[in-house]
């Protein structure tokens, strides 16, 4: 078992967190300014042992991917889950038990309205395990995370980039850029970008002037080779490039004043388990558990 311990500035409320506990199986890390930094030290096995494990996971009623990470070149073979949905726990949690992996992060690209989040449910199923959510979002989480940020999960990690519009905190996760980090790089963009579409604007302080500059500058700047796993797909899809979607996405390759129109022209029905959904993932599926 490693320690590891917070540093004074800026801690996070207690009355965020799911528990005091300080001490968990993977290597240490402190938290900053709410910013996640790598510990490593002589805790890291050497970066060339890194192996990404991956696996993309499906919820048919939400129509919602799941991701799960790991390194399995590390000897803790710690992991981390990307919107993991409530109805999907125990099949989540049976993989990462078959897998024999340890599971340290769950972690939401935004505040979901069409499901309510499993990172409650699992945070009481895994103790240690931490809830991570953009400070943006206005969400109570263990962990609050910022644009530069990085989530590491043994020797690998995963950049976090700001990219509001569908939600005012919509992020997306990238993997590492740099030898000893998968490639090519994967994004995680939550409902920002779809595989030839995008994430709705009309609601949760969403703008489609955001959600194009977000678009362009912070995932249309990627390598080209980048896959782009999206965290809904309706059509069948489930993984394309930042190539394609810059060339084939029917709504980001027009000018930005033709996108807004097309966004203000969707006339979709309201979502509906928005008002169940939003509620429960403000505070990522359940939080405050203690003593319940």
């Amino acid at each position: 078992m490693f320690r590891f311990h917070l540093l004074p500035l800026r801690l996070i409320p207690l009355s965020r967190c799911y528990s005091s506990r300080k001490t968990l199986d993977f290597p240490p890390l402190s938290f900053s300014n709410t910013k996640i930094r790598s510990q490593m030290g002589a805790y890291s096995t050497a970066p060339e042992t890194s192996k990404l494990l991956f696996r993309q996971l499906f919820e048919k009623e939400s129509s919602t991917y799941t991701y799960l990470l790991a390194d399995l070149g590390h000897p803790e073979k710690p992991a981390l889950l990307v919107d993991p949905v409530d109805k999907s726990v125990e099949r989540d949690l049976s993989l990462i038990k078959d897998l024999g992996l340890q599971l340290i992060y769950a972690i939401n690209t935004h505040v979901h309205a069409d499901h309510v989040t499993g990172t409650g449910l699992i945070k009481g199923r895994i103790l240690g395990v931490k809830s991570i959510i953009s400070k943006a979002s206005n969400s109570k989480a263990d962990i609050l995370v910022e644009a530069g940020d990085k989530i590491w999960f043994g020797n690998l990690f995963l950049e976090v980039r700001s990219t509001p519009g569908h939600t005012l905190g919509c992020v997306t996760f990238v993997t590492g850029d740099g030898p000893d980090q998968p490639q090519p790089r994967m994004a995680f963009t939550g409902d920002a970008l779809l595989i030839r579409g995008c994430g709705r604007t009309d609601f949760q302080g969403g703008s489609s002037d955001e959600l194009y500059k977000s678009v362009h500058s912070q995932i249309f700047t990627l390598p080209k080779d980048t896959l782009v796993y999206p965290a809904h797909d309706y059509k069948g899809f489930t993984v394309s490039t930042v190539g394609e979607e810059i060339l084939y996405n029917p709504r980001l390759t027009k000018d930005e004043e033709s996108f807004k129109t097309i966004m203000e022209n969707l006339n979709l029905p309201y979502p509906k388990m928005m008002d169940v959904a939003v509620p429960a993932n403000m505070i990522c599926g359940l939080q405050d558990l203690t003593g319940k």
